[in-house]
């Protein structure tokens, strides 16, 4: 879930993008002539300059196509519509149908570390929608597609932050919810605030300031470790990061707050 900067479009991949508008969807005779690493160099480009709407639409004429590459990243390009929207439903609506795509592209691919990342943060988003019970029901599983993530690919730090968040979710949990958990599990999904850093640190080793959110993990981790001279340094560079994406504005306005806490005006 990163993004850089603008650049300008080939015009080999304006052709590609032009090539199939007005399709509402592929037909299953058209997809033998279809050039994906067109499509997906087309799909990258977009991500990469943000273009939320555009890469959706663009992508989303491919979504009974078979290229579990493709559906991985309409997978992502939905989540991403679903969180630059202020409507809460369509953002509802936008994960579960992120899900629907990324469950398809796990059934094709199995070794495809990506299909494994979208369908573990898909699983977790939809949950969240279904309650308390739902989200912790499906946390083992959560966990499991992370850790495949992680083993198909190691230096995609992305899933690497994925699993410590995973972990600060799990070691900052309140007593009522642990509760629930007790209920749900025999032996209920637990981790540290240690493991947590653990693996928010790695994936700034892996690929330093990728993510604003992993920064803001890290600080707001060693916060509750109470290491706060480190949350200080990291709680400020979340704060300094660009903002682009909703989770940029996330990042920067959490780590104010949580600046103002231990005395550090913004």
């Amino acid at each position: 879930m990163v993004f850089k900067g603008t650049t300008m479009f080939s015009a080999s991949l304006f052709r590609n993008i032009r090539r199939f508008q007005g399709f509402r969807t592929i037909r299953q005779d058209q997809e033998k002539m279809i050039d994906y690493k067109a499509v997906i160099e087309a799909a990258e480009q977009l991500y990469q300059d943000y273009k939320v709407q555009e890469l959706y639409d663009y992508l989303v004429q491919f979504k009974d196509c078979t290229n579990d590459e493709v559906l991985w990243r309409l997978a992502r390009a939905t989540t991403d519509k679903g969180k630059d929207s202020t409507d809460l439903e369509v953002k509802k609506s936008c994960m579960f149908e992120a899900f629907e795509y990324a469950k398809r592209a796990l059934q094709i691919n199995e070794n495809n570390f990506a299909c494994h990342k979208w369908y573990a943060v898909l699983l977790d988003y939809t949950g969240e929608y279904e309650g308390t019970k739902a989200r912790i029901s499906n946390a083992f599983s959560v966990k499991k597609h992370f850790l495949r993530a992680i083993e198909l690919n190691p230096n995609d730090a992305t899933s690497i932050h994925s699993i410590g968040f995973w972990c600060f979710i799990f070691a900052d949990m309140p007593w009522y919810t642990r509760k629930v958990a007790a209920a749900l599990f025999a032996t209920p999904p637990t981790s540290t605030y240690s493991e947590a850093l653990y693996y928010f640190q790695l994936a700034e080793k892996v690929e330093a300031n990728f993510y604003s959110m992993n920064l803001l993990m890290i600080g707001k981790t060693h916060l509750r470790m109470k290491n706060y001279s480190a949350a200080k340094s990291l709680l400020v560079k979340a704060r300094d990061y660009p903002v682009v994406t909703p989770d940029d504005k996330k990042a920067h306005e959490e780590a104010i707050q949580l600046l103002s806490k231990i005395g550090v005006k913004s």
